[in-house]
This record gives C-alpha cells, structure tokens and sequence, in this order.
C-alpha cells in the first residue's frame, strides 16, 4: 500500500483518502486493524534515553578549566601538600553539586509532548462504535470527533459539523479554526489546513468524522518531536566565553612552568627534580582555585535576582545569556499578545466607534459618546443575545467559557452597560442555530416586550451582506449601501482587524423555531465589530527598551501575515513586508540570510520554519532568544541560544525545552532579564579582573624568586590562603554590584569577542605587576633589615592582601572611577572589614602561625601595607584616566 507523503493528505477528496489507505466508511474490520498495528506499531511518540543523574552529575565536570583543577589537585598530592589538595578538590565538588542540583531535572520535553494524546477514543470499526486506546489506533482507522476531545492522530476530516479545533499550540492561531470535509490546495501552510485535525490539538466545538491518516512519530506532533530530539542544544554563551578563557589560562600558565623548568635545568644547573617541583609549584599559584566558586555565587545570586523578577532559570550559565543576545525571535499568540480577543472598532451605517480596554474584562470606553447612539446598542444587544458563550470573574481575572469571539462580544455589551440577565428576561431565547463552519454563521430566535419574535444572526460579513437588504440606522431599517460596508472591510483589513457582521430581521410572534430556510434573507445590517488579539502593553514598553539596548526583536507567528503586520505596527517593530512560511520555503539560505536584518515580522510559519530562522540567525553571527508556549516553539526553543518559555499560558514541552521560564507569562520580563545578564556579566568580568592579578602576582613572585636564586616569598600554603580565602572573599562582594548606569544603553556585546579584551589584560598585567613589586619588595627590603624569613613572608603575604582591597575598589567599575561609597553596595566594606580580621587572625594568632608560618607585625609593617592599597588604586585609577582621555581624543 503507497501512502502519499503527509502534506498531500489534506488536498485530497474525502473517498481518494480512503481508497489510498484502504479503508471503507464502516472502518477496518479488527483483524486488519491488529495487523495494521503491528506493522505500524503503537500509537505513541518514540522515547528517547535521557542522561541518567551520574552522567549529569560526571557531566559538571566537563570543562577544560575544572579539569585544570582536577590537574592541580594531583600535583599537590604529588608533593604532599594534602591539605591543599583536600581544599582544591573540595571547591570542585561543590562546584560540580551546585550545578548539578540548579539544572534540575533532565529534559523531558518529549515526554511533556506524550501527555498530549489521550487515553482512549471512539472508533468506527466494522460498522460499530467502539472505545479504542488511542495508542491502538491505526492509519485506516475512523475516528470520531466531539466538544473537549484531544485529537489522537493525524485525521483527514470526512464529515463535520460546526467543528473547531484549538491549534494554537500547534499552528500559533489565537482562536479556533473552523473544519471542513473538503480538500484545500496542496501547498496550504499548516493552519489553513481545514480538512484536517492533527494530533494533540483539542476540539472546542461541533463534532466530526476523520479517517486515520498518521499516527506516533508520523504525526505533525511527531514530526516536532523529531525535530526536538534532533536539536543541537547550543553552548551558553557564557560557557563558550569560560571554555575559551581556560583554554588560554591553561596554555599559558603550562608555557611558563615549561619555560621555569627549562631555564633552571639548562641555564641555572639545578637538578631536574628539583626544577620538577619548583614549576609545579609555580602552576599551582597561577591556578586561580577560587574562580569556579566565584562564578557560581555570582551566577547563583543572578538566579534569585531574576527568580524575584518573574523569571525562573533552569540551568545556571544561563543566567547571563540574555545579556549577550543580539536578537530576541518572539512567537506572538500569548506572548507579545494577551491570547484574548477584543472589540476595538464597532462600525454602524451611521458612524464608527472606537472601544477602550483589552481583554474580556468588561471594562473600557466607548468614542464618541455611546449614550445616544441607539444602533449602537442594538447591535451589543444582538452579540449579547445570540451568544453561547460566558464570562467569569476567578482572582481578579476574566476567564472565558466557550468561543473567544462570542466571548468579545460579551464583554462589549457590558461595556455598553448591557446586563445579560436582564435583557435575557426582556427578551426570552425560543431557538438558537449554532455556529456552523460550513454556512459561517450563528442565529438566535427571541421575543421582544411586545410579543414580536427577533432573529438575530452573526457571522462573517460577506456572509451577511448576501442575505441584507437593509441597514440600521437611527433605531430604523433603511436600503442597503453596500459601498458603505466594502470601505468598512477595507479598512478593517489595512488595521488587521477580524470582522464579524450582526443583523436582525423581525418575524411573527407565533414563531417559536428556527430552520436555515429563516435565515436566507430580509435581515438588516447592525454593523460590522472589528477584533484583534490585542498586545500587551508591557510588551510594547519591552521592546521600545530591547531596541535602545541595541537588541532586535522578531516576532514569528502561525497567523495571517496582515494580522501580523498589524499587531507588530502596534508592537513598535520596523515597518516591512512580513515573510510568510511560503515565501521561506522559496528562499535559499543564501536568499534569506540577506533578507533577515531587514525583516521584524514572519507570518504563517511552521516549527521547522522558526527552527530555520532561528538556526539562519545564528549563522550570520547573532545570538538569538527564542520565547514561545506552544509545543510549535520547543524545536526553536532549545536550538536558540537561550529559549524563553511562558510559564502561565505555555505548554510543559515549550518549558522543558527552554533554558529560562517567565513565570508571569510577560514579555517585558526579557526586558528586566537582559539587564540582570549583563549585571551578572559586568560582574563575573569584573570578578575574574580582580582575581586573576592575584594569581599573576603569586607566580611573577615565585618567578623572579627562581630567576634570582632567592628565597621563596610566599609558601605554597600560603599562596593557596590568599587564592582561595582572600581573593574569593573579596571577589564576592563584586557578586553584588548593582547595574551601572549605562548598562543597558549598550549595544550587545560581539559574540566573538573575547571574555578578556587587549585593555582588561593589560589592567591584569597591571596590576599583578604592582602586587609583585610590593610583595617582593617589600619581602626583599625587610631581609636587608635582618627581618626573619617567617616576619618577612608574613609582609609579603599582608602586602599582597592590602593591595587586593586597594584594588577592589577601583574594580567596581570596569571603565568608571573608583567607588567607595556605603550603601549602594554595603559588601565591599563588610567584606574588607572581614578581610582584615582575618588577615589579623593569619597574623597574630597562634594556631594561624603555626600553620601558616607567620609572625606578628609591628606599625611600621601595617604602615607599608597601608601605602600599598592606598597606590595600586591610585595608580590603577590614573591609568583609567590616561586611557579614557587618549580614547576621546581618539574619536574626536
């Protein structure tokens, strides 16, 4: 049996379907659906292994600077120094346990897309109806639809009636699409696909007939999950910048234990052992141990920030990923919009009104004044009357029940005032004729005050202009103006605007039933509501403050592309012409990486389409955030370089699949997300500024000690007391610094870009050159002046520690002046306040002496230590001046 490929399906006739697949309208005897079964398998999505908790756990481990660490723990057992090497294992492991507990639970996006078939579902077999698992469904089989079913397969629609179906987790529509048994053209994107109903969307009215044409990884909700699990998940942009600075740290710091070793061995005559040791010894001090622990914290702190901001990350580099983005790629339905239909634009033959407020809260204005316009209210009342829907307040929140559309009109009548009960008492319902897909339409019969009977109808305006020869006007029916109407559409149109026509017609009082026959003709025309989903209006402030920030923003949705121009007008985006899904198709990649900068709006768009985008970005150099809540976004969402999923409104595969979740479902969240990045960014930079010079120092120190034949400075133990108890120590109070003030007036920052630049290594060489000076020197000076070895190592060490608190405060700001201010960051004095007693402790204390081989200091010694804080910031400081002066001179 050939089976035709799976987009072809909806642009064949109902009996080719069933001929292709050889099936009947009785269904499959159940023999041939059990070998069908086992031909095609279950039912159900494929499962794909995931990463057990030991691998996740061995997996925090993989990283070329921790395996430096891991490196640098060996060398010290190898020369016995177990203490050392208890401390540096112990800062491995609890950077690798952090980790492992803030990522959480594996992905388990593709288990979140299997929650979406249902259990069971009623099947057409040899003539009978029968409950049938839907994972024992078979391509052949027919399937019977009704209101609040999941759709179990992909169908090819046979018979409907007044079917709709809830795709917007799939296509991104923001109301249901209306279904039809007759074929549509071959090349309809996704959501113009009428004749079908596809697997894991939900039947929000009327019921149906379809006929098996897919089923599990066949699906167009398998064909996601393929594309899910077939995915790169990109590095973070912070891990590829930490990958790529260890790769460095480690060359580098291997070139000079190298070199040391060469140059004592060949030029000096030590004995290789000897030399062995003494380069160990010189890359353990070049180690900066600390760092892995400095940049959880920092990006452990950024995690609760944001946490406090509505966005929750679920794995810990990417705290900071926002903050590198150049382009945030948005779907639009319940993202940048409110998913709530809404009433903007009432037109009558006598005037237009505009209407105020958004969503189904009935709240809201009507312009100009509505007290008097008579037609106005008629035609709420005829939405209000013929109209299944219901309104309900939950938590100060408006929820729906039933058709978005008839749920606006709802909310427009109480705008006007308009009491459902009441004018329900005033005008009893005798008959109804439900929305129909096929006729387009939905009518209501009632009786008026005076026994008359009314029959209203609404549905689509092309719809109603057929069966209207009248028009209401001033609280009469007058001809019809058909010129009237086609401007109204037009214009509705050019706005993005859905129509929805209303009408009346009077009829005899003894009528008490409706037939279509009633509906054929002699309504007049109440007006015609233009809706729209409307955008939010935090959305449209997050976007204004993405674009000064230097960060695009597209949005890609499965709406029509004039509803997308629309809304994205509204949203602030630039003005062009949206690209529709067909139009992607046609493009080369080549064609469309030269279309894209200048492109904002992608309209009618597949999964497989906005994975495209996304990936095109990425290849002509953009780091890309992709938000959604649809199971259509989870390909994109773990693609991009960081995915954001709507944690209210979004599906459990969009948030599996994503690296962050808004918990508040609110765009502008990105907005507040990018600013914390880049304050964890600022400060991790700043962080790694401050603590590399520290380890720079230590091994210039033991450096020249070796080129001069002198005596070691500073002990390995020590080296390792200043690495990770004061460096770490102060390096945190940076975790703190609030944002700078142009923070976020800065364009993103170059993605190939190197996480230290020419100037931030400059500033390291700096000042480890300023530490050693004073250290050595100051180590050097003191056994001129018959100081003992330990008095003199303890000077060293203190000169060293004093000139890090001198540092740090210049280190606050990367290219500002120094700040030494109290409140707004209070953990930079407590921490050097902590810092001295502890450096006190290492020098007085007894226990620390004898540890650490220290000895008291007398004033004159704490005078020396004092001076040196006091010139490492200033010299700093100045070099900070000399270099933004040469830099506007520069650009002048």
């Amino acid at each position: 049996m050939t089976h035709p490929t799976p987009p072809h399906w909806h642009a064949r006739s109902a009996e080719a379907s069933l001929h292709a697949l050889d099936s009947t309208p009785l269904g499959l005897e159940s023999a041939e659906a059990e070998r069908r079964l086992a031909s095609h398998g279950p039912n159900r999505l494929p499962e794909r292994a995931g990463v057990g908790p030991f691998k996740r756990f061995l997996l925090q481990f993989h990283n070329l600077l921790i395996y430096v660490l891991l490196a640098s723990t060996l060398v010290t057992l190898a020369l016995g120094e177990w203490l050392d090497s208890a401390v540096i294992f112990g800062v491995v492991l609890i950077n690798a346990v952090v980790g492992f507990i803030q990522e959480g639970k594996a992905e388990s996006a593709m288990r979140a897309i299997q929650k979406l078939l249902t259990l069971d579902s009623r099947v057409k077999r040899g003539g009978e109806v029968r409950q049938v698992p839907a994972e024992d469904l078979v391509p052949g089989d027919l399937v019977l639809l009704e209101a609040g079913d999941r759709v179990p397969a992909d169908l090819r629609l046979l018979e409907t009636r007044d079917l709709r179906i809830e795709e917007a987790a799939l296509t991104g529509e923001s109301v249901p699409t209306d279904k039809t048994s007759q074929p549509v053209a071959e090349h309809a994107s996704l959501g113009d696909r009428h004749s079908m109903a596809y697997s894991g969307t939900l039947v929000s009215a009327g019921s149906g007939l379809g006929l098996v044409v897919a089923t599990a990884g066949d699906t167009e909700l398998g064909r996601i999950s393929h594309l899910l699990g077939s995915v790169e998940q990109l590095q973070t942009p912070l891990l590829a910048d930490m990958a790529r600075f260890a790769r460095q740290l480690t060359l580098i710091i291997l070139a000079l234990a190298a070199a040391t070793f060469a140059f004592g061995v060949l030029l000096r005559g030590y004995g290789a052992d000897e030399m062995l040791m003494a380069a160990v010894g010189l890359a353990v001090a070049a180690i900066p141990e600390g760092l892995p622990a400095v940049l959880t914290i920092i990006l452990a702190l950024g995690v609760q920030r944001m946490a406090r901001r509505q966005a929750i990350i679920r794995r810990l580099p990417a705290v900071e990923s926002l903050g590198a983005v150049t382009v945030v790629c948005s779907d639009k339905t319940g993202t940048l919009t409110r998913n709530e239909m809404t009433v903007q634009r009432v037109y009558t033959a006598a005037r237009r009104f505009d209407v105020s407020g958004v969503g189904y809260a009935p709240e809201g204005d009507v312009s100009p004044d509505a007290d008097l316009a008579h037609d106005l209210h008629e035609l709420a009342r005829a939405g209000l009357l013929a109209n299944s829907a219901s309104l309900c307040a939950v938590n100060d929140q408006w929820c729906i029940t039933g058709d978005p559309t008839e749920a606006a009109l709802l909310t427009l009548a109480g705008k006007l005032q308009l009491d459902s009960d009441d004018e329900s008492e005033r005008r009893p319902r005798m008959d109804a004729i439900p929305f129909s897909s096929e006729r387009r339409y939905l009518a209501s019969l009632h009786r008026d005050e005076r026994g008359e009977g009314v029959i209203y109808l609404v549905g689509a305006p092309e719809r109603l202009l057929e069966v209207c020869d009248r028009q209401w006007r001033d609280d009469a029916a007058e001809p019809l103006d058909p010129r009237i109407w086609d401007e109204v559409l037009e214009e509705g149109a050019a706005a993005g605007l859905r129509m929805i026509g209303l009408a009346r017609r009077n009829v005899g009082g003894g009528q008490r039933e409706l037939d279509h026959g009633d509906l054929e003709s002699g309504f007049a025309l109440l007006g015609l509501v233009g809706m729209i989903d409307p955008p939010r209006e935090e959305a449209i402030r997050a976007i204004a403050e993405c674009h000064s920030a230097g960060i695009e923003v597209k949005m890609i949705t499965g709406d029509h592309a004039a509803t997308a121009a629309a809304i994205a007008e509204r949203l602030g985006l630039p003005a062009g012409t949206p690209l529709t899904g067909a139009d992607l198709d046609d493009l080369s990649d080549t064609e469309l990486d030269a279309l894209l900068r200048e492109t904002s709006v992608f309209a009618r768009t597949s999964p497989s389409h906005k994975l495209r985008l996304v990936e095109r970005l990425q290849a002509i150099g953009e780091r890309v955030a992709m938000t959604g809540d649809g199971v259509n976004d989870s390909p994109a969402l773990k693609r991009a370089d960081i995915g954001v999923a709507m944690g209210i409104k979004g599906t459990e595969a969009a948030k599996e699949a994503a690296q962050m979740v808004l918990a508040d479902d609110n765009f502008a969240t990105i907005a507040h997300a990018v600013e914390e990045g880049r304050t964890v960014y600022d400060n991790l930079k700043k962080s790694i500024l401050f603590i590399l010079p520290t380890n720079g120092a230590q091994a210039i120190v033991l450096l020249t000690a070796i080129l001069m034949g002198l005596t070691l400075p500073i002990t390995p133990l020590q080296i390792l007391w200043v690495n990770m108890i004061t460096a770490v120590t102060l390096a945190l109070a940076l975790a703190f610094e609030p944002a700078e003030d142009d923070l976020m007036d800065r364009p993103p920052r170059d993605p190939r870009a190197p996480l230290l630049s020419g100037e931030l290594l400059w500033k390291i060489l700096l000042v480890s050159v300023l530490l050693t000076v004073a250290s050595l020197g100051l180590f050097i000076h003191t056994q001129q002046l018959g100081w003992t070895l330990e008095a003199g190592r303890t000077l060293a060490v203190n000169a060293l520690v004093f000139g890090e608190i001198g540092y740090l405060f210049s280190s606050r700001r990367l290219s500002g002046p120094a700040r030494f201010g109290l409140w707004d960051n209070p953990m930079v004095w407590g921490m050097v306040g902590l810092m001295v007693l502890l450096q006190l402790a290492f020098t007085y204390v007894p226990a620390f002496q004898a540890l650490f081989g220290t000895r008291g200091l007398d004033g004159l010694g704490w005078a020396w230590c004092l001076g040196t804080a006091v010139a490492t910031c200033a010299i700093v400081e100045m070099d900070k001046w000399l270099r933004q002066r040469l830099a506007r001179r520069a650009s002048r």
